[in-house]
């Protein structure tokens, strides 16, 4: 067994698609197959199911997957010790991130620091979306998080969903709707919505509203979303407006004259993407998928 075998299977099992691996990897293609198909003999099991239609692992590939990145995630620790040793410091891995992400970014950096405790990593906070997709296009972010749906618009960037985050409304608390498990439509229309711009946070924006025309309603706008803490004392004070933020950020704010309520079922939430260049991936990309479905896992059980 080699290491670059290794490589090339955690590859495809993170594309599912060979062509988008041997892309990634910056080599042909057949050499990819051809390079798996000795692997598979030598463990004398088959690791893919291949179809015309589709690449999944089967259950062999199942349990291969976490025991390969643990040997990628010993071999880059093993290069980071050595450069270390030998005055040089790796390159930091660069994340463009956002407010909100909560418990699940200490989640990623968690891991990401017992996979590869001398890799350096920097939080970037990048401002709005298009953004953080131009810096992840030219290289100056090696990945980002982005909630809701990712505009590539020509930037050749790779797109991987990873969790749902839950969207919350920040109620006055001496307000009769604070009283209620679930946040309604109907009961939030006669309050003044605060919400940030639409260019700010296109995602969130377009959830709200289109929550709302869906339930036959129409939001009251308010007077304007400022700073998050200062919205949510003005909230607390006029009783009569309310905001929309993600559950996550939520859990770590203490107010007593605000009042958190999840939207009525099925709730409200945006899918949050990794997102990096399809041109020049990150070398450290496997270590950080790793970290992100940990992540993903520990904070639903």
């Amino acid at each position: 067994m080699e290491l670059r075998q290794l490589e090339y299977f955690v590859a495809v099992a993170e594309e599912l698609h060979f062509g988008r691996a041997a892309d990634r990897l910056h080599i042909g293609q057949p050499a990819v197959s051809q390079q798996l198909r000795r692997l598979e003999r030598e463990l004398a099991a088959e690791l893919f199911d291949r179809s015309p239609r589709h690449v999944r692992l089967t259950p062999a590939g199942e349990a291969l997957l976490p025991q390969a990145r643990d040997v990628l995630a010993a071999v880059a620790r093993a290069r980071a010790a050595v450069a270390e040793a030998s005055g040089s410091r790796p390159a930091p891995l660069r994340i463009g991130t956002s407010s909100g992400l909560g418990e699940r970014l200490e989640l990623v950096l968690d891991e990401l620091l017992r996979l590869a405790p001398d890799l350096p990593v920097e939080l970037v906070m990048a401002g709005p979306t298009p953004e953080r997709l131009d810096r992840v296009a030219d290289g100056s972010l090696d990945a980002a998080f982005v909630r809701g749906a990712v505009p590539d618009e020509g930037r050749g960037l790779r797109v991987v969903p990873l969790w749902r985050d839950e969207v919350v409304a920040a109620v006055p608390a001496r307000h009769p709707i604070a009283d209620a498990p679930h946040a309604t439509f109907a009961a939030l229309a006669p309050l003044g919505l605060r919400l940030t711009e639409r260019r700010n946070n296109p995602a969130l924006v377009d959830l709200i509203v289109g929550a709302f025309h869906a339930a036959g309603c129409e939001p009251t706008s308010s007077k304007p979303y400022t700073r998050l803490g200062d919205t949510l004392a003005a909230i607390g004070a006029d009783g009569s407006s309310y905001t929309v933020m993600y559950a996550a950020r939520a859990d770590q704010i203490r107010n007593r004259r605000v009042a958190f309520l999840p939207f009525e079922p099925p709730g409200l939430g945006l899918m949050t993407h990794l997102v990096v260049s399809r041109s020049r991936p990150t070398p450290h990309f496997s270590l950080l998928m790793q970290a992100c479905d940990t992540a993903a896992d520990d904070q639903e059980s």
